[in-house]
């Protein structure tokens, strides 16, 4: 149970029993956006200390259930216990895993943009089994998602779509997923059965509240223009799409898929504040970089993963050199373990440049 170090019960608890008193002042509400907050901030201590005590209690519970094993086998209950301990096993990974998630913005949502890059009408469907694979893993996980843009290929899939995921440390999640990805297949649009490389970039954003990161009004321009699609129904005859343009950075973001344009200026508007924010903490990233002499190489061309079909079937991370055979799971949504990977290859990278 090496979580309970990790997670520091003592200082969690004693954070909490802070907050609760002040709960108990009369004038707690007195400024209401503080007191949400404030809540806000006991409900996230709630749920990182209680998940720690149940796993104690039950480990205590089948500590003392061994015991009494060692006095009267009992063939059947040990089989149960063992049954248990394996369960407990997996939700301790659990935990453990959320050790990993403690930067500013891993518990928010995540804006997913994917675009299609070298590979033509090959590349366009790569994006589309991107987007798929994606969604699906979302919905495993419980999480919401909507697309907020997408632009089609000229012959099937995508030539870029954006989805925002929304749920807990959705981001923290997904941030693994930031990079090029490169398909190697035999080709469905080829006659000839050649066999095709493609490749996909898939950026991934923290979603943050152009409240909160302060956007200025006179920095934005806002253009209407008629919402397009796939044909049919999804073509709106109003100008009610929207494009959001950050003019000192030039970033531009759209939306279209809303019923109106106010619904759709209020999505525009939070992903231009997540790509505006995400602009400017790569930069001072950079920035970081450059000072220590360590000039990273464009993404663009330095896939993190690659998917092979044919001539055999392989995913592999070549960051964590994590890898699987079963490619049909992993386009089906199944990427926990090259998540798993890439945070505790992130954690262990971060902690060797700390100690340097």
């Amino acid at each position: 149970m090496r979580s309970g170090s990790i997670f520091d019960l003592a200082r969690l608890k004693a954070e909490l029993n802070r907050l609760q008193a002040q709960t108990e002042s009369p004038e707690f509400w007195n400024d209401s956006a503080r007191a949400q907050a404030t809540m806000q901030a006991i409900a996230r201590l709630r749920n990182q200390i209680e998940p720690v005590e149940r796993l104690f209690q039950q480990a205590q519970e089948y500590e003392e259930w061994l015991g009494l094993l060692q006095l009267e086998p009992d063939e059947v209950m040990a089989q149960e216990i063992a049954v248990k301990v394996a369960e407990l096993s997996r939700e301790v990974e659990k935990l453990d895993l959320l050790t990993l998630l403690g930067g500013e913005y891993d518990r928010n949502n995540a804006i997913l943009e994917i675009n299609s890059g070298a590979g033509g009408t090959e590349a366009c469907d790569w994006a589309q089994m991107l987007l798929r694979m994606y969604l699906r893993w979302a919905q495993r996980h419980g999480y919401r998602t909507e697309i907020v843009d997408e632009t089609p290929g000229t012959v099937t899939g995508y030539s870029s779509v954006g989805v925002l995921i929304e749920g807990d440390y959705a981001y923290g999640m997904l941030k693994s997923e930031h990079g090029v990805h490169r398909l190697v297949r035999i080709s469905p649009f080829d006659a000839n059965k050649r066999r095709h490389t493609s490749f996909v970039l898939v950026e991934v954003m923290p979603q943050v509240e152009y409240t909160d990161y302060q956007l200025k009004p006179e920095e934005v321009k806002i253009e209407t223009y008629r919402a397009g699609g796939h044909g049919g129904q999804h073509v709106n005859k109003t100008e009610s799409a929207i494009r959001a343009t950050h003019l000192p950075t030039g970033i531009v973001a759209t939306c279209q898929n809303e019923r109106s344009q106010h619904q759709n200026k209020e999505v525009a508007l939070k992903v231009l504040a997540s790509r505006v924010a995400e602009y400017y903490r790569r930069l001072e990233e950079q920035k970081m970089r450059n000072l220590k002499g360590d000039v990273a190489p464009a993404e663009w061309g330095h896939q993190i993963r690659s998917y092979v079909l044919q001539p055999y079937t392989l995913i592999k991370d070549h960051r964590t050199d994590y890898e699987t055979g079963n490619v049909i799971a992993v386009l089906d949504g199944e990427i926990d373990g090259f998540i798993e990977s890439y945070l505790r290859w992130n954690a262990s990278k971060r902690s060797t440049v700390e100690t340097q």
